[in-house]
């Protein structure tokens, strides 16, 4: 035996005191010490006769510790030296660990963070003004795909690149309506809904779940009939992390044609882009369910030494179907765009994915199976929906703030279709029929500093404030998955906070807001599953 206990005693013995934010204090208390410790203590009972635990934990004195935290930092505004740093990293190989982690995290009064794939836009699955540690999931992710029965068992660690591979991997006529970023985790992705360029057709990823595995806070693995519709209609698009620790998804497949038609075309202002664009707001919520045509909005040069200003308004589509009957479509329709069959790429679906991330279209897919993104970089995201078309004149003031504000751009993703067919109550996300368009702003950068940050940030919340007449209203709504803590943020560390919750879940939820406060105080009345934004306890 004594061979097996050398492990657990080195652990224990290079445990370190509770990590403190650098500005507290470097040298913590015995007291936080012992807590620590007997919260490993707890995690290595729980799963002494199962399956062991020791090589899930990162302390932050293992040589580890850093790299498992960073590797899966999307934003790197919480990449930094002040940021304050997880107790404990947990990355679970066993559906015990995480049901040790619920168990013991609570016993010992350390708040759990639930990271997937870390592009929460917020860091608020690696961040937390109290202490904390981090459950990451990115070890869990087997997938098992069914053509038979047309659907996939995917765990909560797998990213949609690998999700979208392995799909077609197994069939030329079966894909997934889900984002159009390979690196995205599958948990926080489907837990708030999520949506891809094929939502027209199939709605939102949340709306094609039919079975999910979750632990509760009592540390039970629960599937669809054991947790109940409620918890189960809340975990599929209110946000998983509210409620337990989503284990695994199982999806409905989706056909897809073997052959799709991807486009890109580029319009500025002086190439008459707000007369298409006028015309896009009328077409794209109302055009045949197989065709998607995002609008990107940003301000580049008008002239090459860079003195004069303009909008560029890209063009980026996916039909399902081949170019013909799209150039038949959009001839008809669509003329003032202008597209010509040598804008258009005949291509298979998966290989869609790539040319929407910006991937040479001819690459090897196996690049869906890397889990890094291509490029890191600092940024901040807000969202807004429209409900109303928009005037030219309104979107020429618009250019205009645009190009009096120059680091910010826009996303234009446009509904209609099958989103307008589904109830808003089908499940928590509510943006349904009525909704012309959801806005994504963005602002990246890649110096790092506070100031600079700072400019960018506030670059992108004049933009936000200045769409104000232009978007919808009580409430304005916003899209969980842009998770924005300008909306509202409740540092309420256990403690009834519905009041403050009410402000970002009206936004987020609508109505459904408060059917999902009564699941929560149902399932988590002492609200342990929380974060800066999650569903408060009534």
């Amino acid at each position: 035996m004594g061979h097996k206990t050398t492990p657990l005693f080195s652990l224990l013995s290079v445990l370190v005191l509770l990590h403190q934010p650098s500005q507290i204090s470097d040298s913590p208390s015995s007291s936080s010490s012992s807590s620590d410790n007997t919260f490993i203590h707890c995690l290595l009972n729980h799963t002494l006769h199962s399956h062991p635990i020791n090589s899930a934990i990162f302390t932050p004195n293992n040589a580890s510790f850093s790299s498992v935290l960073q590797a899966y930092i999307r934003n790197l505004r919480f990449n930094n030296s002040y940021t304050r740093k997880p107790n404990l990293i947990l990355t679970p190989l066993h559906v015990s660990h995480v049901q040790a982690a619920v168990i013991c995290g609570q016993k010992h009064n350390l708040q759990m963070k639930i990271r997937s794939g870390g592009h929460d836009y917020e860091g608020v699955s690696y961040t937390s003004s109290e202490p904390f540690f981090i459950l990451d999931m990115f070890n869990l992710r087997s997938i098992d795909v069914d053509i038979e029965t047309e659907t996939a068992s995917v765990q909560t660690g797998v990213t949609l690149g690998e999700v979208f591979y392995r799909i077609a991997e197994k069939s030329k006529i079966h894909g997934f309506p889900a984002g159009v970023c390979p690196t995205v985790g599958v948990g926080g992705h489907i837990s708030g809904a999520g949506y891809g360029n094929m939502m027209r057709r199939y709605g939102v990823s949340a709306d094609n779940i039919v079975d999910a595995e979750i632990v509760d806070v009592h540390g039970r693995l629960l599937d669809r009939k054991s947790m109940g519709e409620d918890l189960f209609w809340a975990i599929t698009g209110g946000g998983g992390a509210s409620f337990g620790v989503v284990i695994s998804y199982k999806l409905k497949l989706v056909r897809v044609p073997e052959v799709v038609t991807v486009f890109q075309v580029a319009r500025t202002l002086e190439q008459n882009a707000t007369d298409i664009l006028y015309k896009w707001q009328h077409f794209a919520p109302s055009t045949d369910n197989d065709l998607f045509i995002r609008v990107i909005i940003e301000v580049v040069n008008a002239t090459q030494n860079g003195e004069k200003k303009t909008v560029r308004i890209t063009f980026i589509a996916l039909f399902l179907g081949d170019s013909k009957r799209l150039l038949s479509l959009m001839n008809q329709d669509f003329p003032e765009l202008g597209l010509k069959k040598s804008d258009c790429i005949e291509t298979s679906w998966l290989r869609s994915v790539l040319f929407w991330d910006n991937i040479v279209i001819t690459a090897p897919l196996e690049i869906l199976l890397n889990r890094v993104p291509q490029s890191l970089r600092y940024l901040k995201r807000k969202s807004d929906y429209v409900k109303e078309p928009i005037s030219k004149e309104g979107f020429e003031r618009i250019w205009k703030k645009m190009i009096e504000l120059r680091d910010t751009a826009m996303y234009f993703n446009p509904y209609g279709g099958r989103m307008a067919e589904i109830p808003a109550t089908a499940i928590p996300f509510p943006h349904r029929a009525g909704y012309l368009w959801k806005i994504q702003y963005h602002a990246n950068w890649n110096e790092e500093g506070k100031e600079v940050a700072d400019y960018y940030i506030e670059q992108l919340r004049k933009l936000h404030k200045f769409m104000t007449p232009y978007v919808s209203k009580n409430p304005r709504a916003a899209y969980l998955n842009y998770k924005d803590l300008d909306l509202g943020i409740t540092n309420h560390n256990g403690k009834n906070c519905y009041q403050e919750g009410r402000v970002y879940g009206v936004m987020y939820f609508k109505a459904n807001f408060h059917r999902l406060v009564q699941i929560k105080t149902k399932v988590d009345p002492h609200n342990y599953f929380r974060n800066e934004q999650s569903i408060p306890t009534l």
